[in-house]
């Protein structure tokens, strides 16, 4: 792997999934442990359903995030598993939360719980996720921690409500997009990347350690708005998605930006009037893809990673900071 990270001929072979979490392997296995142990209740309702959502859990790559910085910058200890877990419980909160407001049925493959419990029990659970958060943070008097991880709640919440705000008048600018992605999504992967700071007792590196999470979640971000464009099997929702739920992707801002007024003219009308309708979305991706979208998405996305990597060049060579850039250049390469 080659690590001269300030050049952009900067070239790195993507590691496996398996490769990054090389160095943390026995973190990750105590830390599912330990959320298990954090999500139990005595209510068997609300076991059942945590039980469901720990057995449906993904990559779970924001807490590789908070241990492989916590590994790169200094040493492990109790305080980046519970990082890790606060950010865990926050993620999965939103989650439930988001399915409840965007009436999702499903969730990478798996029913939602409002699909299985209905909308109620949902926000409920969801809730109490969001008090584990505050307790845990009491209890193990991490009030640092219970800081990154509140600031993030907010952000998230301004983020959603800033895209439903601009979603209505299809009026969104680069600029507004950037900030609603910024605090919807990169929030969360910089809270993870200032927790591992934290919990490494690297005060000093913690702001820069958010910068690297921000500009990697943007990137992240900007590969899921990619993926809408994508071949239907290969991504975890299906083509057209965005355009469906009339959400102002970067790839679709660009072309409203900068193609001819009569596309511009067909696209706000497909995106308000027709967005149900299966050959007006698939006209809509055509657009798109056309007039430069994706590859305007695509360069904007490599040049997030490697200012990103930027980020790291200074810090010393070690497994961990090898499996940290291979988590960024997986989030810019995923097929899915």
């Amino acid at each position: 792997m080659n690590l001269a990270l300030g050049s952009k001929a900067y070239i790195c072979s993507m590691l496996t999934v398996e490769e990054i979490l090389s160095p943390i392997k026995t973190e990750m296995n105590e830390f599912e442990t330990r959320f298990r142990e954090n999500m139990r209740s005595k209510v068997p309702l609300l076991d059942k359903i945590t039980h469901y959502i720990i057995r449906r859990k993904g990559k779970q790559m924001r807490p590789m995030f908070v241990f492989l910085t916590t590994k790169m910058l200094g040493n492990m200890g109790d305080k980046a598993y519970d990082a890790a877990s606060l950010i865990e419980l926050l993620h999965t909160a939103t989650l439930v939360h988001d399915d409840v407001v965007d009436d999702a049925n499903e969730r990478r493959g798996f029913f939602s719980l409002n699909a299985l419990w209905k909308n109620k029990v949902a926000v409920l659970v969801g809730d109490y996720m969001l008090s584990k958060v505050l307790l845990l943070s009491i209890e193990k008097n991490n009030v640092r921690l219970l800081e990154v991880v509140a600031r993030a709640v907010r952000e998230m919440s301004e983020g959603e409500l800033l895209q439903i705000e601009k979603a209505r008048r299809l009026d969104i600018t680069e600029e507004v997009y950037f900030e609603v992605i910024r605090q919807k999504t990169a929030s969360l992967i910089s809270t993870c990347c200032e927790a591992g700071a934290i919990a490494a007792d690297r005060e000093d590196m913690a702001d820069r350690m958010r910068r690297f999470g921000e500009l990697v979640g943007l990137a992240f971000q900007i590969k899921d708005d990619i993926f809408d464009y994508g071949t239907p099997g290969k991504i975890g929702k299906p083509t057209g998605l965005d355009i469906r739920e009339r959400k102002m992707t970067l790839p679709l801002i660009y072309t409203l930006n900068t193609a001819p007024k009569e596309v511009r003219s067909e696209l706000i009308n497909i995106v308000k009037n027709h967005n149900e309708e299966k050959r007006y979305v698939n006209r809509a991706i055509e657009l798109v893809t056309s007039y430069g979208g994706i590859e305007y998405a695509h360069q904007k996305m490599m040049a997030l990673k490697d200012q990103a990597l930027e980020e790291l060049k200074d810090i010393p060579d070690s497994e961990a900071k090898r499996a940290v850039i291979g988590l960024v250049e997986y989030t810019t390469l995923r097929e899915k």
